[in-house]
C-alpha cells in the first residue's frame, strides 16, 4: 500500500470536509486504536496500537506537517505488518478520497492549441454563470485590399 497523503491527513485533522471530513477522521481513529491482529502464522505482533500517538499529535497540531508525515509513515508500517488493518485503511482511504473530490478536491484547468477570443471562466462547480458577448467582426482590410504588414 502507498503512503496516504500527509496533505490530506493534515486537511482531515484540521477539520476539512466539515461534519463529514470530521466523521471521516474519527473513523480513522476508530482503526488506529483497534488493537493489532494477529500475524500470517498466528503470532500475536505487538500489543501496541502504531499511529496512535502520531493520530494524536496530529489532532493537536493539525498545520504540522511533519506530525501529518509521521502518522503516515506509522499507518504505512502498520498497514505492511497487519493485513486486517490494511484492508481497513484502504476502505477509510476510498471514502476520505471521495469526500476530497467532492467536497473541494484539486481543480485542474486548461487552456491550449489554439486562440481563443472571448470570457473563460476557470474553477469547479459553478452555477447560474452567464456570458453576455459582442459578435466579433473581422479585422477590416486597408483600401486597395493590400496586407498591412506587406511592404512595397
Amino acid at each position: 500500500m502507498d503512503a496516504i497523503s500527509a496533505g490530506l491527513l493534515a486537511a482531515l485533522a484540521g477539520g476539512a470536509g466539515g461534519e463529514l471530513g470530521r466523521q471521516v477522521w474519527a473513523g480513522l481513529g476508530v482503526l488506529v486504536r483497534r488493537p493489532f491482529q494477529r500475524d500470517e502464522d498466528g503470532g500475536q505482533l505487538t500489543a501496541t496500537r502504531p499511529g496512535e500517538a502520531e493520530l494524536t499529535r496530529l489532532e493537536e497540531r493539525p498545520d504540522d506537517p511533519m506530525l501529518a508525515q509521521a502518522l503516515s509513515a506509522a499507518l504505512a508500517m502498520r498497514a505492511a505488518a497487519d493485513m486486517d488493518f490494511h484492508a481497513g485503511l484502504q476502505q477509510w482511504l476510498t471514502r476520505a478520497t471521495e469526500l476530497v473530490h467532492r467536497v473541494g478536491g484539486e481543480t485542474r484547468n486548461e487552456i491550449s492549441g489554439g486562440t481563443f477570443h472571448g470570457p473563460v471562466l476557470q474553477g469547479r462547480d459553478f452555477s447560474g454563470a452567464s456570458f453576455t458577448t459582442r459578435a466579433q467582426t473581422a479585422p477590416s482590410t486597408p483600401p486597395g485590399g493590400a496586407d498591412p504588414g506587406q511592404r512595397d
